[in-house]
């Protein structure tokens, strides 16, 4: 007990309207279900938790976290409570902790843990069919600041994996815990194999069909690194981790769980750091730049840019940095910045074109390929036109070499090509043609399920009004009205078609 309130427990509190007296017996009754029947807690504990900062016994954190992901319908973790045993508790932004929001970066051995845990409130949700939604992003910023200094250090890989009777260890709460036991390779190659079938479905058919799957391998893994493997062994463990966490939190941007998706990449971060791979960890910190200038923050993308580029440090291959300077560049659109943008587009092109290819790239980075490298330059030049209409013509041109390179089974890339383009068309005042590509962008979502086409199909739907006179156009308009799903916009959803 600090004697200080506990503010992040009080503020999911007063969120779920319970009374101290109600969440007592609730505390009692689901403890008594997860099978410690002797918990007895009474109104005066309650109290003492929100108002003292008094930080209760296992398995009481566990009982909170499954009583608040349920009443909250998102996942909430002992973390988000305020009730680990380490660090500033009951600390929330703005109260000193800036510096450290949500307790990141975590400790060495918390990051097993706090996967394990999260992965499993998040399956709890899917299970139970609720919606993880209704949390805030932390800052781009804040995340900046926090996790600078920790990701430019090497991890120290005698701690990589938590001991099973370390205290800080956190046992999934509210989920049938997966029984780990030691891995040799043959298995972490399955695993791996597991990753790149993920991946390839993802991209073919968006990120609905499969995220409880991929949540539920990484939730597996996180049971995995509980023990202490070979070094080879567990740096290529941790490494499955972020590769899983980078898709678990791409597919939940895709459907629009975005504080969930943010996790996800955070963990994905440490899980790479952990394994030693810096590169994989700015990679994952640029997914959640992307999801930024996605939401329509810019300014909180190029904070992550700035972190995730130099996080990745010199091994990052050419490859892997022109990646990372055509997100910034889009976020350097979404501002107006056509000058900035110019520039940070060519120190990608010509990134891009010094990779010889003489070193294999890593999995992760396969699916960015010339296709790609246009698409992205499409999508920030048509991102400019909303500033400056002259930059249509040249997205029309990269757009077009991005449908004319894509591979198959890339359908959720090509639908965003087509999608930019048509967009880029309606600007550069031709109707024609966008009505052209805008339909074969709704031809292919009918097998998709991203949530994030049906994002940027809304703001090619606001570019047709002025075309709206139009007998073709009018018939796309009422064609679009069909595609979309019933009940509008989401709530801050700015992004650029």
């Amino acid at each position: 007990m600090n004697g200080q309130p506990n503010t992040r427990l009080s503020d999911l509190f007063g969120l779920a309207g319970w009374s101290k007296g109600e969440l007592a017996r609730l505390v009692n009754r689901q403890a008594a279900a997860m099978g410690h029947p002797q918990l007895a807690t009474d109104t005066s504990r309650v109290r003492r938790w929100i108002d003292m900062g008094e930080i209760p016994r296992d398995p009481v954190p566990r009982v909170l976290a499954v009583l608040f992901t349920e009443r909250l319908g998102r996942v909430v973790t002992t973390e988000d409570l305020g009730l680990v045993r380490h660090g500033r508790v009951g600390k929330r932004r703005g109260d000193g902790s800036v510096e450290h929001p949500d307790g990141v970066p975590w400790a060495p051995e918390r990051t097993a843990a706090v996967l394990t845990e999260f992965t499993g409130m998040d399956l709890m949700l899917n299970r139970r069919g609720l919606v993880g939604a209704g949390a805030a992003l932390a800052a781009g910023s804040a995340l900046s600041s926090a996790m600078h200094d920790w990701l430019h250090t090497d991890p120290a890989f005698a701690a990589d994996a938590p001991r099973i009777d370390d205290p800080l260890h956190a046992d999934p709460a509210g989920f049938d815990r997966y029984e780990a036991a030691p891995i040799g390779s043959q298995e972490i190659e399955e695993l791996e194999r597991s990753v790149e079938v993920f991946r390839a479905w993802d991209a073919a058919r968006g990120g609905g069909l499969q995220r409880k799957a991929v949540v539920g391998q990484l939730n597996e893994v996180g049971g995995m690194l509980a023990y202490r493997h070979p070094e080879h062994l567990q740096r290529r463990l941790w490494g499955v981790a972020a590769n899983l966490a980078v898709l678990a939190g791409w597919m939940s941007h895709d459907i629009g769980l975005e504080p969930t998706a943010q996790k996800y990449f955070v963990i994905a971060a440490h899980a790479a750091r952990e394994g030693g791979d810096r590169p994989r960890a700015g990679e994952a910190l640029s997914r959640a730049a992307r999801q930024m200038v996605h939401l329509g923050k810019p300014d909180e993308a190029l904070d992550l840019m700035r972190l995730a580029k130099s996080g990745a440090g010199e091994e990052a291959l050419p490859r892997t940095q022109a990646m990372l300077y055509t997100i910034e560049a889009w976020a350097q659109a979404s501002l107006g910045h056509g000058q900035a943008m110019r520039r940070t587009l060519g120190i990608a092109e010509d990134l891009f074109v010094s990779d010889k290819g003489d070193v294999p790239p890593p999995s992760w980075m396969q699916m960015f390929d010339e296709a790609d490298l246009h698409g992205m330059q499409a999508l920030a030049y048509r991102t400019l036109a909303d500033h400056e209409a002259s930059a249509a013509t040249i997205a029309q041109r990269h757009a077009k070499q991005a449908i004319e390179l894509r591979v198959k089974n890339r359908n959720r890339s090509q639908i965003f090509d087509y999608i930019s383009l048509a967009s880029a068309c309606f600007i550069a005042d031709d109707p024609e043609q966008a009505d052209r590509y805008a339909r074969l962008a709704l031809v292919s979502m009918r097998a998709n399920s991203s949530h994030r086409t049906w994002d940027r199909l809304r703001e090619m739907y606001r570019l047709t009004a002025q075309y709206s006179g139009y007998p073709k156009i009018q018939d796309l308009r009422e064609e679009i009205k069909l595609a979309l799903p019933r009940g509008g916009k989401r709530a801050g959803r700015t992004a650029r078609a």
